[in-house]
């Protein structure tokens, strides 16, 4: 009989302890894993925040990618447009220099058909002297004056 006492406080203490270390390894298993989601989700906010920051490298490198493209297309257009517009230019220049030397002619025959006003003048001292030849188509006309100029002394 006294081995069968001695063996049932035993059991019951082996059962308390079992359950006490099954409750303690419960509550340490869900220490770690408490432990482990805090960690997990600090790593996926840290993720995210250099998963945005990655985002808006590369949309500011694709940003002055595309300006640079559309500054090179810019300049392409530009040059384009000087290159077409030069020839444009060479024959724009030459009419109108054709256009003044028939402008010349054509004011030239109409002051030999018309008219023209032609002379010199000399000033000495306190006088002018005009010589003016006026033509109008087959007549002309001279004129010769003195001019007095007043001169306050």
């Amino acid at each position: 009989m006294c081995g069968l006492c001695q063996e049932g406080p035993q059991i019951k203490n082996t059962r308390k302890e079992e359950a006490a270390m099954f409750i303690q390894a419960w509550w340490r298993g869900t220490l770690v894993r408490r432990t482990l989601l805090h960690a997990a989700l600090r790593a996926c906010i840290i993720q995210r925040w250099w998963k945005q920051i990655l985002m808006k490298l590369v949309e500011k490198r694709k940003r002055l990618a595309l300006d640079f493209y559309v500054h090179q297309e810019w300049a392409v257009v530009k040059l384009q447009s000087w290159v077409r517009m030069w020839p444009i230019r060479v024959r724009y220049c030459r009419l109108l220099h054709s256009v003044r030397i028939i402008q010349i002619y054509w004011r030239w025959h109409n002051c030999r058909t018309r008219g023209f006003i032609q002379g010199d003048y000399i000033l000495k001292e306190s006088q002018l002297n005009l010589q003016l030849e006026i033509s109008l188509g087959t007549q002309a006309c001279r004129v010769q004056q003195c001019i007095p100029l007043p001169i306050k002394e």
